[in-house]
C-alpha cells in the first residue's frame, strides 16, 4: 500500500464539473492499493496517518507537534492506482502491481471507514472516476509512506 500524505491548508475533488468532497485543514491522502494488501497493511496505514505529527504546535513554531487528531483536522481520501505505474521499462506505464479493481475498491473503502472510526471528518473521491483533485498544501509537507505485505 502506497500513500502521498499532503498537508493541506484546504482540498476538493470534483467530478464531471461537481465538488464530491472538500476539507479545510487537514490532510489530504492519495491512495494506492498493491495486489497484495491485506487488512494488515490498511490497519498500519490508517494508524500512521492519524498518528504522524505533521502540524505545529498552538504557538505557530516550526516543530511538528501535533496529530491530525489533535489539531481536530479533515481528511481528504482520493483512490489513486497510478501509484503502482512501473515506469523503468518502455514508455507505457505497467500497472501489474495494482490490485484488481473490485479487490483494489474493497480495500480502499475499508481503510476510508478506519479513518472515519477516529471520529475525524473524512470526506473521499469517487473511486474509478476521472477526477480533480485541488489541492491547497501548506508548508509545502508532503510525505511517501509505503507499507508491504509481510
Amino acid at each position: 500500500m502506497r500513500v502521498i500524505i499532503q498537508r493541506v491548508k484546504s482540498s476538493q475533488v470534483t467530478v464531471n464539473g461537481e465538488i464530491i468532497g472538500k476539507i479545510g485543514r487537514g490532510l489530504n491522502l492519495l491512495v494506492g492499493i498493491a495486489d497484495t494488501d491485506t487488512d494488515a497493511e490498511l490497519d498500519w496505514m490508517a494508524r500512521k496517518c492519524l498518528e504522524l505529527r505533521l502540524f505545529p504546535d498552538d504557538e505557530g513554531g516550526d516543530r511538528w507537534q501535533k496529530t491530525v487528531q489533535e489539531i481536530h483536522g479533515e481528511l481528504l481520501v482520493v483512490s489513486q492506482f497510478t501509484l503502482y505505474g512501473d515506469c523503468r521499462k518502455g514508455r507505457r506505464p505497467s500497472f501489474d502491481r495494482s490490485a484488481s479493481p473490485q479487490t483494489a475498491e474493497d480495500l480502499y473503502n475499508s481503510f476510508v471507514n478506519k479513518l472515519r472510526a477516529s471520529g475525524l471528518s473524512v470526506e473521499t473521491g469517487k473511486f474509478g472516476a476521472m477526477m480533480q483533485v485541488s489541492i491547497e498544501n501548506d508548508g509545502p509537507v508532503t510525505l511517501l509512506l509505503e507499507r508491504e505485505a509481510t
